[in-house]
């Protein structure tokens, strides 16, 4: 008589990340929780941009910890091929006057592709694992 290990049902491909439930979020997730799962600091600010809106510097640095925001979305665009919108816009600064910054929005038409990009940006560490 052999004995039978059960597979591992987190090796299941059912649960294997895909565009669909990468991080799709139910109503009672906080942004914290959902962005606490997020691989890498791109990661971070891709699932923000995806599911709960846009982001200008500042914005990204208390939200999602990226200090560096000018950089990451040209670095998503160039190495993914992802599409934001570039918004100018006035933000207030450390003395509440009025400075240039850019606001970066992903658009809805580019939402089934960054959903894709998550996948594999979440599956890259799974396979490190």
């Amino acid at each position: 008589m052999t004995d039978k290990k059960k597979a591992d049902p987190k090796a299941s491909p059912k649960n294997a990340p895909t565009p669909g439930n990468v991080c799709r979020h139910d109503s009672s997730a906080s942004p914290a929780e959902l962005l606490d799962k997020a691989p890498t600091k791109a990661a971070r600010v891709l699932v923000y941009e995806r599911h709960f809106g846009d982001l200008n510097r500042f914005e990204a640095a208390r939200l999602v910890g990226d200090t560096c925001l000018n950089s990451t979305i040209p670095a998503l665009e160039s190495r993914y091929g992802l599409a934001f919108e570039h918004l100018p816009e006035k933000s207030p600064n450390n003395w509440g006057e009025p400075c240039d910054c850019t606001r970066y929005r992903l658009p809805a038409s580019e939402h089934d592709k960054a959903d894709k990009v998550l996948a594999l940006m979440f599956d890259r560490t799974k396979g490190a694992a």
